[in-house]
């Protein structure tokens, strides 16, 4: 025995299942044939509008928007593949997040040709998935941190009593 607990498999399995969703959410909203917001422009105008009432500075427009949803988009996928991942590989999320994005730019160049390939998009979901791969490396450490003073404290009680 080497003695660290055992892994949780419920809590490996329901990172899975919903990694997998929120993968099967992006591959549905980038990989639908036209633009989600198509034929929704009077409503992202509102939405716009509401934003604009309540703060949000008019340099806020549509393309901000887009790039915020798109970072927004990423986030869950960051966290989750870093947290799947075993603690020492984290950083290999640095590299299958900004990979998939590309691979998602790449297939609707070619395959979708209602819809645009653009580097802004790149960046936006990176961004995005490097702020989930952030918070789950801190949720780590925290998590770590917290588990060590509990051994410790452990350590110190049963010494005590000996």
């Amino acid at each position: 025995m080497n003695g660290k607990p055992p892994k949780s498999r419920a809590r490996e399995w329901l990172g899975t299942v919903t990694l997998f969703f929120c993968v099967g959410i992006v591959l549905l909203a980038t990989m639908w044939p036209t633009p989600l917001d198509q034929d929704y422009t009077a409503a992202v105008d509102k939405f716009l509008a509401v934003l604009h009432r309540n703060g949000i500075p008019m340099w806020f427009g549509y393309n901000k928007l887009e790039f915020s949803a798109n970072i927004l988009m990423f986030v869950p996928l960051g966290f989750l593949i870093a947290l799947l991942l075993p603690a020492k590989a984290w950083w290999l999320a640095l590299l299958i997040c900004p990979a998939m994005s590309i691979g998602i730019e790449l297939t609707q160049s070619v395959a979708l040709s209602a819809r645009f390939a653009t580097i802004s998009d790149v960046i936006a979901n990176s961004t995005g998935a490097l702020c989930g791969i952030f918070m789950a490396v801190l949720l780590r450490a925290i998590i770590y941190s917290r588990d060590e003073k509990l051994v410790a404290r452990a350590l110190w009680e049963h010494r005590a009593r000996v």
